[in-house]
């Protein structure tokens, strides 16, 4: 998947770059309306995560006429919070509206969502279990399984990464993200325990000190 990021703040583009080609995204960079436009006519692109407020012109404009008229999906990303804003962007068509500051793994989930939907996969399907992204909701078979709030976000974080290995670092941090509470290693080790239980399933593959993951097969 292709995504051009459009942000005249250099160290908030280098920090995107960086973590969406973790991800395995291909990216192009424009600090600028100009720069963007070079791109568009080069590349086909999937996705743009882009900022209101630019050193050549105005964010919303520049979807108006280029990226809604192509037909491709956005996600604004500004430091403007104000309703009024939010809601025209959304009214303009676009994906989603993210505000600064954010956490980088919140645009993660919000992109992985946009890519699934695109695929239809609001639910995903691993051998008897069932997981809806919009919804928030895992079935083993047809009976709901009862996880609480955290070990919903957990395990969603593994599904929205399918065949991709979810560090411990990064659940460490997920955790801190929901609930404010600094956990160890020990403690992670538990929530996975008591998901498998749970779902009494063995999908949930454990890559010894790392992490875990959930394959697709």
């Amino acid at each position: 998947m292709k995504i051009l990021l459009i942000e005249d703040n250099d160290a908030i583009l280098k920090g995107l770059e960086y973590t969406l080609e973790k991800e395995k995204y291909y990216t192009f960079s424009a600090s600028n309306i100009k720069e963007a436009s070079f791109f568009l006519t080069k590349e086909k692109i999937d996705l743009v995560i882009l900022d209101i407020t630019l050193p050549d012109g105005n964010g919303f404009t520049f979807y108006e006429k280029n990226l809604k008229k192509q037909n491709i999906k956005t996600i604004f990303l500004t430091a403007k919070d104000e309703e009024d804003d939010i809601v025209k962007g959304l009214n303009m068509g676009a994906e989603d509206y993210l505000t600064k500051p954010f956490k980088t793994r919140e645009l993660l989930a919000r992109i992985n969502k946009i890519f699934l939907r695109e695929k239809k996969a609001n639910i995903i399907k691993v051998k008897d279990i069932s997981f809806d992204i919009d919804k928030i909701r895992v079935k083993k078979g047809e009976k709901e399984i009862n996880l609480t709030a955290l070990e919903l976000q957990l395990l969603q974080l593994l599904f929205l990464n399918l065949n991709k290995v979810v560090t411990r670092s990064t659940i460490l941090d997920t955790i801190w993200d929901i609930t404010g509470n600094d956990v160890d290693d020990h403690t992670i080790t538990v929530y996975f325990k008591r998901i498998r239980e749970k779902l009494d399933t063995d999908i949930i593959k454990t890559i010894k000190g790392i992490g875990y993951r959930i394959d697709n097969e």
